[in-house]
């Protein structure tokens, strides 16, 4: 019994070779949902504020474009491009770990009592960030 179970394991593992690969490419799909999904309902975009209706509407879309554009390269520089080591080496790493931060820094501060008062500015200045650090991670995955 045991020598026909591994028989009929043997034959399914040899049916599909690349499974480990497929499953990878599966569960990073799902975990790309999974975070882009808790990121919109942290921010909730379709709650706006009343008297900071356009830079709060800049720094939540910027913010989730970001987001989708680094889960997508991440996605393919792991799976595709044999890791983030091959994509982004020497200094690169270093740039990418600052794009990396900033703006989740920036979108998770927004809420402490100190930027109360100049919430405005704050709102533009880091929906900036997150479109130079956007641009930053597709310039440094192209080229």
């Amino acid at each position: 019994m045991v020598n026909l179970l591994n028989m009929n394991l043997k034959v399914f593992t040899e049916e599909i070779a690349n499974f480990k690969e497929i499953l990878n490419f599966i569960l990073g799909g799902v975990f790309i949902i999974l975070i882009f999904s808790l990121a919109y309902a942290y921010l909730k975009p379709h709650q706006l504020h009343k008297r900071r209706l356009l830079s709060t509407l800049a720094l939540k879309v910027t913010y989730l474009l970001y987001l989708l554009v680094l889960l997508i390269i991440v996605y393919f520089s792991a799976l595709v491009r044999g890791g983030l080591e091959q994509v982004f080496f020497g200094i690169e790493f270093f740039a990418f770990l600052l794009v990396l931060f900033a703006p989740n820094i920036g979108i998770l501060a927004r809420k402490l009592g100190h930027f109360s008062k100049k919430r405005e500015s704050y709102n533009w200045f880091f929906t900036l960030v997150n479109l130079l650090s956007t641009l930053a991670i597709l310039l440094m995955f192209f080229i």
